[in-house]
């Protein structure tokens, strides 16, 4: 990875197209799995191998968030959220798209809109902020969310606003950010400060775990009334910016939890996943095979790992924890987020084509789609460079078997 994009994040940086390493699109001597039923596709059958899995585990959803006093209690999400309501007018989703495919509704955040998203299976939306007068007090602003995440309990929506330097938490019930680390448009390490925040979550002891991109090193925060300082970092400029942890990140873009309660770390520089816990020891460290420019790599089942290449063209790639190449898809541009589903497909940000969409990796097809590809836009079934995406309460990352 240049020293280009040692100096900034995915929003700052744009990745040349070049020749992927070893073979773009397609593996050779994979082994084809049994074709699932075919549902139609969305749009176009990118190209795709990919190796046997075993079944993903279920769910597990006993976690419960705890934060902190200075954030309002409500009442859990997952049983009175607004998207719950009952369902009017018509959906908006591209042709072919099968609402089956989804098991909830998807939070999306729509970085160049200015707001968050809640769609439904048929590509209604449901819920949206800001949305509503009220939404934000005098004199703040909500720009560029980058990535937006569920809490445990579904109370709570961490956003954050890379391009803006904030992270921000949301109460679903109220409508308000009641709680924001960092000076909006202020980039540092000072008090108050970060510098490319990208993939915060509200972890289930009430901690905020953010990858901090330019600054080189992951930050807990302890939302609170008035926090000048993060909790703890791990890694530092200081270290430089790159491959050497815990004392130094190659410009990380995300910390993703795992099923045994240690954490996916993703590094741009270099192309590197590692897995380590929060005291920083580290487990294992691997690079994702032929990808350019890795983005927020997280867990698919037992030892089986997703990362999206923000490249144009750009790829899906599934990986081990030796760096062994067990699956990919191409035909995306700068997708930035890829998070497996219950049942085994993929559902996907691929920002620059202005789309969210789940793929099927047996049938080679897109089989559901929000946003019209490769045409932005703010009405209803148009997005604007989507950054990020979770499934609503109970079905949200943070408590999905991790």
């Amino acid at each position: 990875m240049s020293a280009l994009v040692g100096a900034g994040g995915k929003a700052a940086v744009a990745v040349a197209a070049s020749t992927l390493l070893g073979c773009a699109l397609l593996v050779t001597g994979c082994t084809t799995p049994r074709p699932l039923a075919a549902r139609g596709p969305a749009s176009g059958k990118p190209a795709s191998t990919r190796l046997p899995s075993t079944a993903r585990p279920s769910a597990a959803r006993s976690s419960t968030t705890q934060p902190s006093a200075a954030v309002p209690a409500s009442s859990p999400a997952g049983q009175d959220g607004p998207w719950q309501a009952p369902a009017a007018g018509p959906g908006y989703l591209i042709g072919g798209s099968d609402p089956a495919a989804l098991p909830a509704d998807v939070l999306i955040a729509d970085h160049k809109n200015n707001r968050l998203l809640i769609v439904d299976p048929q590509g209604r939306i449901r819920w949206q902020f800001p949305g509503q007068p009220g939404d934000l007090v005098p004199g703040q602003t909500f720009l560029s969310p980058d990535d937006a995440f569920f809490s445990a309990d579904g109370r709570y929506i961490v956003a954050t606003q890379e391009d803006d330097q904030v992270i921000s938490l949301i109460s679903v019930a109220a409508r308000k950010i009641v709680f924001r680390y960092g000076t909006p448009g202020v980039s540092g390490i000072g008090p108050d400060q970060l510098a490319n925040p990208d993939d915060a979550m509200l972890l289930p002891g009430g901690m905020i775990l953010s990858a901090d991109i330019k600054n080189c090193r992951l930050v807990l925060i302890t939302p609170g009334p008035h926090p000048r300082a993060v909790t703890k970092a791990i890694g530092s400029p200081a270290s430089g910016c790159w491959h050497d942890p815990p004392r130094s990140f190659g410009s990380p873009n995300g910390a993703f939890p795992l099923r045994d309660g240690r954490f996916l770390v993703t590094e741009i520089n270099g192309d590197w996943a590692d897995e380590l816990d929060l005291s920083g020891k580290v487990y294992w460290s691997a690079h994702p095979p032929g990808v350019q420019y890795p983005s927020d790599s997280n867990e698919v089942s037992a030892d089986r790992y997703l990362t999206a290449d923000y490249s144009g063209p750009g790829q899906i790639v599934e990986f081990d924890s030796r760096g062994r190449l067990l699956w990919r898809m191409g035909g995306f541009n700068h997708p930035s987020l890829a998070l497996p589903l219950p049942n085994g497909d993929i559902l996907l940000n691929d920002d620059f084509n202005h789309r969210v969409c789940v793929v099927d990796p047996a049938t080679r097809k897109i089989i559901w789609q929000y946003g019209h590809t490769g045409v932005s836009g703010q009405g209803a079934g148009y997005l604007n460079d989507p950054d990020g995406v979770d499934l609503v309460p109970p079905h949200q990352l943070i408590v999905s078997g991790r």
